[in-house]
């Protein structure tokens, strides 16, 4: 089972790559949602106000992957899809990759297009900290106080998190855990039979 992707922490840009005179900057960001694209499109779009194009590719999930390519009034295909195709040849997600390109007065013409597209994607990429994550599922735990003593005992062992915990009347916790464990790790829990447990 692959249970593991890659992806970025933290945001990498600005990339140069030149051609003819034109400018091609590279950007890429960690994002969770389709809000986060809008959000560093408009960004990019007020720094680089002047610019000609703000082309574009992202991905998104972990296990059943979106993703969306952008020529953003380049010709097609010459600008978006050179972009996504660095995104899946480094295999990573939860990206977006943006290159802004200032027209230098001479055309490209669309092979020299692909290739600065294509060139300024894989130039940001490689300064990125590609990180190996893994997909995990997450369980919420409803037990009473006095069989806490147990629950630690199993978190301890299997070197769990606790994403949060209310302790009120009961404790609530919510853990995350690898998916390739998870059934065993369930299976260690309802052995208790003294918590309640579902996966959220």
């Amino acid at each position: 089972m692959i249970d593991t992707y890659k992806t970025i922490n933290v945001p990498k840009g600005e990339i140069l790559f030149k051609d003819k005179g034109s400018k091609f900057f590279g950007y890429a960001f960690p994002i969770s949602n389709e809000e986060d694209v809008k959000f560093f499109i408009e960004k990019l779009k007020k720094e680089h106000h002047s610019a000609r194009h703000w082309c574009y590719a992202w991905r998104l999930g972990e296990e059943n992957i979106r993703f969306r390519a952008n020529d953003d009034g380049e010709p097609n295909n010459s600008a978006g899809q050179p972009i996504l195709g660095q995104l899946l040849s480094f295999d990573v997600t939860n990206i977006l990759l943006v290159v802004v390109r200032y027209f230098g007065g001479t055309k490209l013409g669309v092979g020299g297009l692909i290739n600065a597209y294509k060139t300024t994607a894989k130039l940001t990429l490689d300064e990125c900290t590609i990180l190996k994550k893994t997909i995990d599922v997450h369980f919420q735990l409803i037990f009473d106080y006095i069989h806490m003593n147990k629950v630690m005992r199993i978190i301890k062992e299997n070197k769990l998190l606790i994403l949060s915990q209310k302790m009120e009347l009961n404790c609530d916790f919510i853990i995350p855990v690898r998916k390739k464990n998870a059934s065993k790790i369930q299976q260690l829990f309802l052995d208790l039979r003294c918590i309640k447990i579902k996966e959220i």
